[in-house]
């Protein structure tokens, strides 16, 4: 009795940035979607007497993020040393489905697509179905491990081919045949049409002459006394067995041309060229029971892990570059909130968006590590104060070693803190004051002043929004103007001891958007709203609801009153909403124009996918209560006024040089100072009968 025909089974390997590709696919375009993606992999022959070739998948192997995952990805064609064969990837979302997965079943429905290509003669137009693998996998993107199984479907003959006479080619075919064949091989191999298809016929004439055909070819070879041998490109190295692609071309080869012997050819190279010691030549004997045709073969084919039925697991974290793995980390949260919690999120506009810190102490330091948690990279940091021993427990980014040796500059100590959290920060520190009104410049400082006034311009327009964290009310001014005459995003967070401001400031009063009534402009009244093109109220900034200019609120203070004395809790919670309201405006369809909600105001049929955006939220701890309120834009703002914006486009630094050095500059320009004189001259009626409800609005 013949022996039977054993075959050695296909291996597999996997490219790194398969997985890399995979895990970007899942993160950015599938989501929880775990339908079947259509992939490819890629073998050669055997190129080594001592080794075997592996089906390869690459990063290529899977559809780009720019596709549809369920279209075909177009393999590249020509590549003598990648012979493309088409592949399904089940890429489970849980652990748990990936080893729930019915492993017999998905096999069966890949090997009944093989049989049906061969019945209807697919397989002969296109070969490399026959070797069609199936996948299944499940990523932790949490961990960067990976769990997959591969299985190359193989039909089974039943009963078993057996094998007469398998030896080197080099043995079977005379001299003249061997070398014939090995150059009719070399050209096949080197012509662009035909290097990568992986199974053909060979036909010898009676001089010793071989010719390699396509499939498809079959009939012509018939009637003319060649013989005839199927060969297949086999990726196995071993002397007594074909390789794994033979089980489904035999079956291919019985059912359509109704063989029962067949002499194959399993082509293996040495060094890129036809090597007929290595290549193997037997006669497979076949035994077809009557009706098989009729249902689909049995089939085999996962692929074994150290000689047990298990699946694989591999981790790149230990492989992957450390900044790649932080940066892939941090965007893990982001990426999953747009599977189904918030698919409009704009990951591009937050990793774009340049963000000025003005203020690295207790509020500083918080804004800027929200701001990285939200993806945002580019951050710049303004400050001139030094690292004090006191400072380390409430403010997060410095620590003992930043105080020692009369303190680091904060805005340096901060950057590097930021960069050892989270390396691919674009962080940059800037140690300079912010000149301020109410503190007079001496002249020996006019210099240095001007310099600290240029380049704060030079920053704020320079970054797409600000936010303003320093701890006095004077130092807040400058910015804002700067602000508002650049139509800047403009988050204001101030503390008392145990309440908070967190406030946007509205758009600038030059904005294009915003049409400016003249009325309104050299109106004198305080409450009187700037109305913009739509005739909506333009919001107010910091300064709008004051009725004075801000002053020197440093001097002659004690020690509590010259320090932030706050309750620790508070800057955390103020840091975090004035994140989130960047991150409302960002992606508001109105952005910094959009008017101010409050709590319960927007109809659920309006509301934006991050909820309401309100103007201002003040909080109060001892309270544990929190409002939204709207205070919308004064004619006479010191700050952000028509009139205060155009007198600094007029005058430039002359204009700030004014407001800094004369106290009552600013209240005399917006008119202020008329307004208080008109208040202390009304004539109050101190005879207002107890029923009259009438009362007088100021």
């Amino acid at each position: 009795m013949e022996p039977l025909l054993q075959f050695a089974p296909m291996q597999s390997s996997v490219d790194e940035g398969f997985w890399h590709r995979l895990s970007s696919l899942k993160l950015n375009k599938l989501g929880i979607d775990d339908s079947p993606i259509h992939i490819f992999g890629f073998y050669a022959p055997c190129s080594h007497s001592q080794v075997s070739n592996h089906l390869t998948v690459l990063s290529e192997s899977l559809p780009s993020e720019l596709s549809e995952a369920s279209l075909i990805p177009e393999p590249s064609r020509g590549n003598r040393n990648r012979c493309s064969v088409p592949g399904i990837l089940y890429n489970t979302n849980t652990v748990e489905s990936f080893h729930a997965l019915d492993k017999q079943d998905l096999l069966k429905k890949e090997a009944a697509k093989i049989w049906d290509d061969i019945l209807t003669g697919k397989a002969v137009e296109d070969c490399s179905v026959l070797s069609r693998f199936l996948v299944i996998s499940f990523a932790d993107l949490k961990k960067w491990t990976f769990n997959y199984w591969f299985a190359f479907p193989a039909l089974m003959l039943d009963p078993p081919a057996t094998v007469v006479n398998l030896k080197p080619a080099s043995q079977w075919f005379s001299a003249a045949e061997a070398e014939s064949l090995s150059a009719a091989c070399n050209e096949w191999r080197s012509s662009k049409s035909t290097a990568d298809v992986p199974f053909f016929l060979v036909t010898i004439d009676q001089h010793s002459c071989a010719t390699v055909r396509l499939l498809k070819d079959w009939e012509a070879c018939q009637g003319n006394g060649n013989k005839i041998f199927f060969g297949f490109y086999d990726p196995c190295h071993l002397p007594k067995n074909p390789g794994w692609p033979l089980r489904n071309f035999l079956a291919l080869i019985s059912v359509r041309w109704n063989l029962n012997s067949i002499q194959f050819f399993c082509y293996r190279e040495n060094r890129g060229f036809a090597d007929m010691k290595l290549s193997l030549v037997g006669e497979a004997l076949i035994t077809v029971p009557q009706g098989w045709k009729d249902t689909v073969p049995s089939a085999v084919g996962w692929e074994l892990n150290k000689g047990r039925k298990a699946s694989r697991c591999i981790s790149l974290a230990q492989s992957m570059d450390p900044t790649r793995l932080a940066i892939s980390a941090a965007d893990l949260n982001l990426k999953l909130m747009r599977w189904r919690a918030l698919p409009s999120l704009d990951l591009n506009a937050l990793s774009s968006m340049k963000c000025l810190l003005l203020g690295a102490g207790t509020l500083g330091c918080q804004v800027a590590r929200m701001l990285m948690a939200w993806g945002v990279r580019k951050i710049t940091l303004v400050d001139n104060g030094r690292v004090a021993m006191s400072n380390p427990l409430r403010q997060s980014l410095y620590t003992l070693d930043n105080c020692l040796n009369g303190g680091e500059f904060k805005a340096t100590a901060a950057v590097e803190s930021l960069k050892r959290i989270f390396p691919a920060v674009e962080a940059e520190g800037i140690v300079m004051a912010i000149p301020m009104p109410g503190h007079p410049i001496q002249s020996q400082e006019h210099d240095s002043v001007l310099d600290d006034c240029k380049r704060l311009r030079d920053l704020i327009e320079a970054h797409d929004s600000v936010f303003l964290l320093t701890d006095t009310r004077e130092s807040r001014w400058l910015p804002t103007l700067l602000c508002a005459n650049t139509n800047k995003i403009t988050i204001t967070a101030a503390l008392g001891f145990d309440s908070f401001l967190v406030m946007r400031h509205g758009a600038g009063p030059l904005s294009q958007a915003h049409k400016l009534n003249a009325e309104i402009i050299n109106s004198s009244s305080v409450d009187m709203p700037v109305n913009d093109a739509n005739g909506k109220h333009r919001l107010g900034c910091y300064f709008c609801s004051d009725v004075v200019a801000p002053t020197d609120s440093t001097s002659n203070r004690t020690l509590d009153q010259q320090c932030t004395v706050t309750r620790p809790g508070l800057a955390p919670i103020a840091s975090a909403l004035a994140v989130e309201l960047l991150i409302g405006i960002l992606h508001h369809p109105q952005g910094i124009f959009a008017v101010g909600d409050i709590n319960n105001s927007v109809d659920r049929a309006t509301e934006q996918p991050l909820g309401i955006l309100p103007h201002q939220i003040r909080g109060s701890l001892s309270q544990f209560s929190q409002m939204t309120l709207i205070g919308y834009s004064s004619a006479s703002c010191t700050a952000c006024s028509h009139t205060v914006v155009s007198e600094y486009r007029n005058q430039g630094m002359e204009f700030i040089f004014q407001a800094i050095n004369h106290p009552t500059y600013l209240e005399d320009l917006t008119g202020l100072t008329e307004l208080m004189k008109s208040a202390t001259t009304l004539d109050w009626d101190t005879e207002i009968d107890e029923e009259d409800e009438d009362c007088v609005e100021i």
